[in-house]
């Protein structure tokens, strides 16, 4: 069912990765040096990869612990691409032209969370109709 709450939570996630590639900056050194860019390959992959898992989980709403692996492999996405952020964030060497990198590397923190949530309400779901298959 589409109405449930891990899919309001896994809707949230897919804007939010949406909202970090549309609204990601492009962060330069005060040489003018590109450090981050949001069209670079690795990021697209990362960031479309965690989209798309998202939307596969929000379309198999019947097989639960489909979803709940898809959440899963989506989380593992987001960890690996805040591992990037944080990791080019830490080889600048003094202050970037763009000072609002922050928010960038804040997006995968809330949509990881909200995976974590739909994960639980999944869970939740599972135990539910377990324990009603034990009344039959």
């Amino acid at each position: 069912m589409l109405q449930r709450i891990q899919t309001v939570y896994l809707i949230i996630s897919a804007l939010i990765m949406g909202a970090l590639y549309y609204w990601f900056p492009l962060i330069m050194d005060e040489t003018g040096i590109v450090i981050i860019v949001k069209n670079e390959l690795l990021f697209l992959g990362l960031i479309f990869g965690s989209i798309v898992l998202t939307i596969i989980s929000i379309l198999n709403f019947k097989k639960r612990q489909l979803q709940f692996v898809l959440n899963r492999l989506s989380i593992i996405l987001n960890f690996v691409l805040l591992g990037i952020f944080v990791y080019r964030s830490l080889i600048l060497a003094g202050e970037t032209l763009v000072s609002e990198k922050g928010i960038g590397v804040l997006l995968p923190v809330i949509s990881i969370v909200f995976l974590v949530l739909a994960n639980k309400a999944i869970k939740r779901d599972e135990d539910l109709v377990k324990s009603v298959d034990r009344l039959r």
